[in-house]
């Protein structure tokens, strides 16, 4: 649909720097409350009943469908489904023809399911967080997936939302590596109204948090393929043309909000030498989603690429 909401070039540019963009209540109460109603509900508290085993009857139960990884995204979900109505939304449609083009291929969807503390000390478990983890670790390419996380309810900061760290989809790591890392300096939860979507470039860290409510806390997951060109897809008249290089170092004032002082805004985790790596990062990818290969902010891989010999 050549009419979808497209994203303009600082929002690109956000999710190119930062690896995620929030939308949020953008799907309404009553696609909310189909997705859950189709979603079914968690059964009753049964004392020694493994969470596996609770976690296994709620999924059988619902009227989410199985899926085959590789059929096109559009038709993943049924008509009139809670699923196939929030892909359609204007806002929802454009979002993904920005980041991955058209004709996206569904690659996997899960039904995350965290459960209050009751649950746990039935099945004689504990209560804990997920892991930090990265999905990508084999994934080489500057061409990425993405990931729709979808909030069908509120959630409250003691519910554990989704955490995750911004900046960190371009920093290859061994998922299992991270693990141990709980707690990473400018970490962001998912605290958010009904209806909220979270876009995520596949490389992302982020993990699952502890539920300390007495509610159980829903949130589904889709994830995506390219199957055509990622260049070029988002509002191209939002792109300023041609880039101008800006003053770096001695400055004399704030700097103007622009793609450049996107991609060189550092994360609070970044350190001061290796940080660096992420702004080279950070452009590389840029020449990918604007097919400019001569882009640069801040003259990072011009002075890589300069091979002056005279």
């Amino acid at each position: 649909m050549s009419n979808l909401p497209l994203l303009d070039a600082i929002s690109m540019a956000t999710f190119a720097a930062r690896g995620f963009l929030r939308l949020d209540g953008v799907v309404s109460d009553e696609i909310n409350a189909q997705f859950l109603a189709e979603a079914g509900t968690p059964p009753e508290v049964v004392p020694g009943r493994k969470l596996m085993r609770t976690y296994g009857e709620m999924l059988a139960a619902s009227d989410i469908p199985e899926v085959a990884a590789g059929v096109p995204l559009a038709q993943a979900y049924p008509p009139g489904s809670a699923a196939a109505r929030l892909l359609d939304l204007p806002a929802v449609a454009g979002a993904i023809r920005s980041l991955v083009g058209p004709d996206p291929r569904f690659d996997h969807h899960f039904l995350h399911v965290t459960f209050p503390s009751a649950y746990h000390e039935a099945a004689g478990g504990e209560n804990v967080s997920q892991h930090t983890h990265q999905d990508s670790t084999i994934d080489p390419r500057r061409a990425f997936d993405l990931q729709i996380m979808y909030y069908p309810h509120a959630v409250t900061r003691d519910m554990g939302g989704t955490r995750f760290v911004p900046g960190t989809h371009l920093r290859k790591v061994s998922e299992v590596a991270i693990g141990r890392y709980q707690n990473i300096r400018g970490q962001q939860h998912m605290v958010c109204e009904a209806g909220t979507l979270l876009f995520l470039h596949s490389g992302i860290w982020h993990g699952g948090g502890v539920n300390l409510s007495d509610r159980t806390r829903t949130m589904f997951k889709i994830r995506m393929n390219p199957t055509r060109t990622q260049v070029r897809q988002f509002d191209l008249s939002t792109l300023a043309s041609p880039a101008v290089q800006r003053p770096i170092f001695l400055t004399k004032g704030p700097q103007p909000r622009s793609v450049e002082q996107i991609l060189m805004t550092p994360e609070p985790w970044f350190e001061q030498d290796t940080g660096r790596l992420e702004f080279v990062n950070r452009v590389r990818l840029w020449r990918y989603l604007t097919g400019d290969d001569s882009y640069d902010a801040d003259y990072w891989l011009t002075r890589l690429e300069n091979l002056a010999t005279a």
